[in-house]
Formats: structure tokens, sequence, C-alpha cells
């Protein structure tokens, strides 16, 4: 399990600060700031608070917050924060490989990079949650800007665990019904599960619309397949155990892992959702600036 402490990396979020994340497509909300608003107004229901910036409308002020705290906060209301990012955690057993060349599981990559993102959007005054899941959603924080929202959405990524099955589709499926506020949803994932299932749950995701974002994180043995001695393969998510010759079937399976990453990102492009490869032993700043600084 990761610590709080190991997740952020100082140096490199303050160079990933020159590169926000934007939203696409127009956003709701009220707060001045970089995401452009489809209409003006406000709703009625009370959600959270967030730190008073010169220019804010002295009206939404918590004068009794101002009471007991002496700071000043604003109240925010549904479907009002600039930016509402949904980041969806896979934690079944599968992200827990790791193989000799990387540093680190994909579960650990993954939660570095959900812990940066959490980071640069809460930085912003707009409104990070987390969604942690594997065969069922294990983790659910809804969105807020505060930076004591931060530490919480910190802790539940650090402490984030499933280790069943895959299950991305239906799962998709109940958080496209759950996650009723617009905004940016961000998967991490290994994407090992039924293709057509994946892609009726991000349809149904992007139905909300919802805009979306597929970090696909792979450990480096999963794309090269480097094995050469007779192996016996475990599978993390069943009890199934499959002798190989791997140098027999390499070939055939890296072609097969091409066609699969052809399916996904075809797919992708055409339901106008974000599509970013992720390898474990790789730089995982180059891979969120790549994707930032071109948002």
């Amino acid at each position: 399990m990761e610590t709080t402490a190991r997740l952020l990396d100082p140096a490199m979020l303050a160079r990933l600060r020159r590169f926000p994340l934007r939203a696409r497509w127009p956003v709701v909300g009220y707060v001045s700031g970089a995401h452009r608003a489809p209409f003006h107004g406000f709703s009625v229901e009370f959600a959270d608070h967030r730190d008073y910036a010169p220019g804010d409308d002295l009206r939404y002020l918590d004068w009794k917050l101002y009471g007991r705290t002496d700071k000043y906060y604003l109240k925010q209301f549904e479907e009002e924060t600039d930016l509402a990012c949904y980041l969806l955690l896979d934690v079944s057993a599968s992200m827990n490989y790791r193989s000799a060349a990387a540093e680190m599981s994909k579960l650990d990559y993954a939660r570095r990079a959900a812990a940066a993102l959490a980071y640069l959007v809460v930085s912003r005054q707009d409104g990070a949650g987390l969604a942690a899941f594997d065969n069922e959603v294990r983790t659910l924080l809804r969105p807020a800007g505060h930076p004591s929202h931060l530490n919480d959405l910190l802790e539940a990524i650090a402490g984030a665990e499933g280790g069943g099955k895959s299950s991305l589709g239906p799962v998709f499926h109940e958080l496209a019904e759950r996650l009723r506020r617009r905004g940016i949803v961000v998967i991490l994932s290994d994407l090992l599960d039924d293709f057509q299932q994946i892609v009726v749950g991000l349809k149904h995701l992007r139905h909300r619309r919802h805009e979306v974002v597929l970090m696909h994180v792979l450990d480096p043995a999963e794309i090269d397949f480097p094995f050469d001695e007779p192996t016996l393969f475990l599978g993390l998510e069943d009890a199934v155990e499959l002798p190989a010759e791997p140098r027999a079937i390499r070939a055939a399976y890296r072609a097969e892992l091409t066609a699969y990453l052809r399916r996904i990102q075809a797919f992708c492009r055409s339901a106008e959702i974000d599509y970013v490869q992720m390898q474990t032993d790789r730089s995982l700043e180059a891979a969120l600036a790549g994707y930032l600084s071109m948002k």
C-alpha cells in the first residue's frame, strides 16, 4: 500500500502546474476561472465551501463560518464549481502486477497519477472526486475543491484496495448513473476485461455528457512479452495456471495485443474520448505533461 507522503512528488507537481486540466467542452459553473460555462444561474442545494478569491460575489460568503474560523469561505451549490473531475481508479487484482523491469506495480503507478491529478485540480479550486473499483465500487468521494478535501482524497487513494476480478462495464454503468453532475471522468485502468462491455460502459458515461479520459496503465512485460524460458503463467483474477513456451507464442501474443490496442484507440477517437497509454517503466511526469499540454 502506498503512503500519502510517497504519492506526491513536489518537484514534478511544480513543473506540471504549467499545464492545467481544462475541459474540452463547456462546463456548468459560476466561479470566475478558465472553464467556459453554458449558462448563468444558481441552484439552491448547498454542496461545499471554497476559499474566497478577490472578485468573487460577496453575497455567497459564509459569515457564520467566518465567525468561527476568522477566514473567508464562499458557499458553493450543486452544479456550481468550475469543474468536477472524477478519478476512477481500478483496484482489481490484475493491477497489482509488476514485472522486473518496472519500479512499481500498475496500481501504485495509477495511484500516483491519480494523486497528481487530484492535486492539480484542487490547487485551481476545482472539484476532484474519487471512485475506486474492481468488480464493484469500493470507495466513492464526491468532488470538492478545498484543501482539506485533498487530504481526504490522498488518504483514500493511498488506501484504496479491492483485489477482485475486473468488471469495468457494469461499474461504468453504475457510475454513469451515480455521477449526476457533469464533469471530466479520468479512468486509470489496465482495461483487462471484455472489450464490448468496456465500450458500452464508456458510451454510457459519454451519454451522460461527461468528458472521458482513458489512461491505460500497462506493465512493460505486458507489451514486450520478454519471457524466454518455459513459464507457468498464473492468473491474478482467477485460479488459471497456463504452462507455455514463450518463444512459440510471442508473435501471436504481440499481434493480439496490438489489435486490442488499436480497437480501443479507434473507439476512443470515434467517441471523442481522450486516450493516454501509460507504461509503468516510463516517466509519470512525461506521460501527464504530454497529455495536459495538449488540452
